[in-house]
């Protein structure tokens, strides 16, 4: 089994953090149980060997299936669904309320697999019903990982990953796989979900500001200065009246914060 001494360890949780946001400087056990057995596979004889090439910069993807090793992307449609009852009950109107030009902004910030913005789109279709066609309902999904950015635009689904979606969404929103024990994402649902890579740690300089972003069980991984910048972007990026929406095992420093506190895990720009 490689060995990763602490100086390499320094070295790499500190890229990593530095250009990632992601706070790994208690993680040295997870590194080397994550990565030993790709790095034998590559053909890597060292920890050192590795790390040399990955803050060379030089291949992205190598970053990318490293960050994808080294953090969890568990998740599944209806993932903490109030945050969705909220979003069709009392975000959702206000949008339709104030938004004349018939846009919504909404950004899932760090979308994983997909199954969050797929969600939303499928909310939005429901609540909008045959008014849908003429509003432009398009929303931005970003990750860091091109490995998840690839499944999400697949859409293909395990039957796990549905356990909370109703049988009448399973019929309106997914197609079964015949011999398989999937379902794939609908086209109307697909065809309003655009997906781009994008590093959190950068800055935020999309066309629109957004009417709500969902950045959840994201910030985890981050320490609390980085936390808090993002937070402030974040802010910079959301229309008046717009809403952050952030896991509820996360919170965010109210004090260095100019959103306002509306429930555990939602936030509101006033």
């Amino acid at each position: 089994m490689l060995t990763l001494s602490d100086g390499d360890f320094n070295r790499l949780y500190t890229y990593i953090q530095q250009h990632y946001g992601i706070n790994l400087s208690h993680k040295k056990q997870l590194i080397t149980s994550r990565l030993t057995n790709m790095l034998q596979q590559k053909g890597f004889h060292s920890f050192t060997e590795y790390i040399d090439e990955i803050i060379s910069g030089k291949d992205p993807e190598m970053v990318s299936v490293m960050l994808n090793k080294l953090t969890t992307n568990y998740t599944y449609f209806m993932r903490e669904s109030e945050h969705f009852e909220y979003f069709k009950a009392t975000i959702l109107p206000w949008i339709v309320e104030t938004r004349r030009d018939k846009t919504m902004c909404i950004w899932s910030a760090g979308c994983s697999s997909g199954e969050e913005p797929y969600t939303l789109s499928m909310i939005i279709q429901d609540f909008l019903g045959n008014q849908a066609s003429l509003w432009d309902t398009r929303l931005l999904a970003t990750d860091i990982s091109q490995e998840v950015l690839s499944k999400a635009k697949a859409a293909q689904y395990p039957s796990e990953a549905l356990k909370g979606v109703s049988e009448d969404w399973k019929k309106k929103y997914f197609v079964k796989q015949s011999g398989h024990d999937s379902y794939t994402v609908a086209p109307r649902v697909r065809s309003d979900v655009i997906f781009r890579t994008f590093n959190l740690m950068s800055p935020i300089r999309f066309r629109s500001n957004f009417d709500v972003i969902f950045c959840r069980n994201v910030m985890i991984y981050f320490d609390g200065p980085t936390r808090d910048s993002l937070v402030n972007r974040f802010y910079n990026a959301t229309n008046p009246g717009g809403y952050l929406l952030i896991g509820h095992s996360e919170s965010i420093n109210k004090s260095a914060s100019s959103y306002h506190y509306i429930k555990p895990a939602t936030y509101r720009k006033l």
